[in-house]
């Protein structure tokens, strides 16, 4: 199904839930790269794992929805690398921020302990963080 409408712009209804609470520059970024990625393989599983490449670049995951980064480039060493990544993902988390930067999204998520943890525990606890905050958003 396509996630773009004649005029271009992103049917909010064919969207991912995270992607419906996010900004339009996430939405259509996502949308155009999904609709190029079905055209060129005809496979929805990849063209989602590409629009969500292509998401991830210029976005991260806080909370329940998508929010632009500082700056754009790959989110974590999955990316950087490429497809044939052995890697884990950090799953929309920016794990190449600073530790300040992830700081602030964990008091923005309100994840207790953060002032002790190291930048990496920092990223596992903000993708806790916003699997939980997603799974509570559908259900409302």
């Amino acid at each position: 199904m396509p996630k773009t409408g004649k005029s271009g712009s992103p049917i909010k209804d064919e969207l991912p839930s995270t992607l419906q609470r996010s900004d339009k520059k996430a939405q259509d970024t996502f949308a155009k790269t999904y609709d190029s990625a079905m055209e060129e393989y005809d496979d929805a599983e990849r063209a989602a794992r590409t629009a969500y490449a292509s998401l991830k670049h210029t976005h991260e995951k806080v909370g329940d929805h998508w929010e632009e980064k500082e700056g754009k480039g790959p989110s974590d060493a999955r990316a950087a690398e490429g497809r044939g990544s052995s890697k884990d993902t950090a799953g929309g988390v920016d794990a190449n921020a600073s530790k300040e930067h992830l700081y602030e999204l964990a008091s923005k998520l309100e994840i207790s302990g953060r002032s002790k943890m190291t930048k990496d525990e920092l990223v596992d606890a903000l993708q806790k963080a916003n699997a939980s905050e997603t799974r509570k958003a559908r259900k409302d």
